[in-house]
């Protein structure tokens, strides 16, 4: 498959062998991993306090007849102000896990819907001997200034990382740590020459879970 290329400001295409995604785009499988990140990001930490909780007395207020008013046991009921909650939330893990497979597969596939739409683009970053936001605007520029994009490293490089991580709406990751949200989230793949293939090691059809 003809994908973009960049390289030193010039923007090509290069042929890249994809057969390893697949040419399928599996929309359940995909959903289901994004929903699961993102049930894993929240915090759960939500806390509201019962009637036993709240601090204060437990005398009665006022006597049960003849008042006038409606009978009231304590100061901390919920009826009344700066009582307890009802049935409020407390701290919860909401996180859980797909099988390891079924990741594998939601990657894959969500790489594979990138490729159809021509949103992956195979760059040489070896310009970034040091940290340069200057150098990583002129590449986002090169490619069109996306609003979102994912910039994909074969390993870790601090250099590239501090050069794109004050861009709004970049991300930086490795293909060891990829997931599927990321890869739908992050609009326009700058993947490093050699990640493809690294990926396709990884998650593609002929991946073993041991390679995994």
């Amino acid at each position: 498959m003809q994908v973009k290329s960049y390289k030193a400001g010039s923007v090509g295409e290069v042929e890249v062998k994809t057969t390893s995604f697949g040419d399928k785009v599996l929309y359940r499988t995909l959903k289901d991993a994004v929903v699961m990140h993102q049930a894993n990001q929240r915090q759960g930490n939500a806390s509201t306090k019962g009637r036993s909780q709240i601090k204060g007395t437990g005398k009665k207020p006022y006597k049960q007849k003849h008042t006038g008013r409606a009978r009231a046991g304590s100061v901390k009921s919920p009826i009344w102000r700066g009582g307890g909650t009802v049935h409020g939330p407390k701290p919860k893990d909401y996180s859980y896990h797909m099988p390891a497979k079924a990741r594998r597969v939601a990657t894959r596939t969500a790489l594979a819907g990138k490729l159809q739409d021509g949103e992956v683009v195979v760059a040489e970053l070896g310009g970034f001997s040091a940290p340069s936001s200057k150098s990583a605007r002129k590449v986002l520029a090169d490619l069109g200034s996306p609003r979102r994009a994912l910039l994909v490293l074969k390993e870790r490089n601090a250099n590239v990382y501090k050069s794109f991580r004050n861009f709004p709406g970049v991300k930086v990751r490795t293909a060891d740590e990829l997931c599927a949200f990321d890869v739908v989230a992050g609009g326009l793949v700058i993947a490093e020459t050699g990640v493809l293939e690294k990926l396709a090691e990884r998650v593609g059809l002929n991946a073993t879970a041991s390679e995994a």
